[in-house]
């Protein structure tokens, strides 16, 4: 071996000085800097602030949808809870609905509202002319379920009928409309950047563009192989949603793509709220006079079970279908650009919060409710890994 090859291995090796500072002293490394993973950070140094907490991030910014999705701060449609509840219990439709309340709340309190634009506008689910069967069924279970998610909620009239409403947003096709005022809105990205700053604060190294490629037990710590070479620490939280599976495939876990648009500003648009239609499939909102418009993955699920960002011209054709058509039909309106996320689903719709080897644990599949559930997942993994 050539005294020329030895030195150019070397290059790849870390310093001492970033061994000891970086590398090799962490108590708890967390793979993934989205809402899960932050908010596990958090909690780890609020319990414990001389921990040593490392977090490592794939991409640029947050990957998945932590910064890629809508902003909504919601709890299910009504639709929604119909569905959750022909495959589930009663008891689990009303636990999975006060825990995405309170971790709403828990995002508000750790966050502060004005930190993330938190706007309660309220939230209106809509049915097309041609889905009468559906709102039929869905009118005729919103006493039941105000009843039942009273007792998370602590309100009345969770569910309203908003008919006299449709004719003054402009709406075109919609025949029924179900409004909720406990619904709200917020801006991810500063979500994102408030939850980056308090961990910061607390002393947490975030590490970005640095891809984990596989997790092994080393004698008393955990290695970590990285595009940027091997981490350890004593503990490991896998709080990477959707891409979880790439790690551990045995996770019931799959990707799925949304894709999103943004118009240009809209003078004069009525709008303003969150807003649902087919099942939650689809979604819209007003942001600083645009419309925000993203889903349709139920046009093709298989296509859209992908880890690739991207978009297809199916999705795209229908949204702006939409777009034109029903939510501001008549308008000449321009789409000033497109995004997708990656979020993770399950068949359980509950979160995957579970010890998968030996000190490591994994926070992930929050079926697209990631801003509800995000806070509270992350607390809870963080708990179960301090134990």
């Amino acid at each position: 071996m050539s005294f020329e090859f030895l030195l150019l291995g070397l290059e790849h090796t870390f310093s001492y000085w970033e061994r000891s500072a970086f590398t090799d002293n962490a108590d708890v490394i967390i793979i993934g800097s989205g809402i899960v993973g932050l908010s596990a950070a958090l909690h780890l140094k609020k319990q414990q602030p001389k921990l040593k907490v490392t977090v490592l991030e794939r991409g640029f910014l947050p990957s998945g949808a932590s910064t890629k999705n809508a902003g909504f701060a919601c709890f299910g449609t009504l639709s929604e809870q119909i569905a959750y509840l022909k495959k589930s219990s009663e008891e689990e439709v009303l636990r999975l609905v006060d825990y995405k309340w309170r971790g709403l709340q828990r995002l508000r309190q750790n966050l502060g509202d004005a930190n993330i634009d938190f706007y309660q506008y309220g939230g209106y689910e809509l049915f097309m002319e041609a889905e009468t069967a559906i709102a039929e069924e869905s009118l005729d279970r919103l006493k039941y379920f105000n009843n039942l998610l009273k007792q998370a909620i602590g309100k009345d009239d969770i569910y309203q009928l908003a008919d006299a409403k449709i004719a003054d947003f402009g709406f075109g096709k919609v025949s029924r409309m179900i409004y909720n005022p406990y619904e709200g809105q917020i801006h991810t990205g500063k979500m994102m950047r408030a939850l980056l700053n308090k961990v910061y604060e607390a002393d947490v190294l975030v590490l970005n563009q640095c891809n984990v490629n596989s997790i092994n037990q080393d004698n008393n710590h955990i290695r970590l192989n990285t595009s940027h070479g091997d981490f350890k620490a004593k503990k490991v939280i896998l709080a990477t949603n959707a891409f979880a599976a790439q790690l551990y495939p045995e996770l019931d876990v799959v990707p799925g793509r949304g894709q999103v648009l943004v118009t240009k500003p809209i003078p004069g648009l009525k709008l303003r709220g969150t807003y649902h239609f087919n099942e939650g499939y689809y979604y819209f909102r007003n942001i600083d006079n645009r419309v925000l418009f993203g889903g349709g993955r139920n046009i093709d699920f298989n296509r859209e079970e992908t880890w690739d960002f991207g978009h297809t011209e199916e999705v795209k054709a229908k949204l702006v279908e939409y777009l034109n058509e029903m939510i501001l039909q008549g308008q000449k309106v321009e789409i000033d650009y497109w995004w997708s996320g990656i979020m993770g689903f399950g068949e359980d719709i509950s979160p995957i919060i579970k010890e998968v080897q030996p000190s490591v644990f994994c926070a992930v599949r929050c079926n697209g409710m990631g801003v509800a559930m995000g806070s509270l997942v992350g607390e809870e993994v963080a708990k179960l890994a301090l134990h």
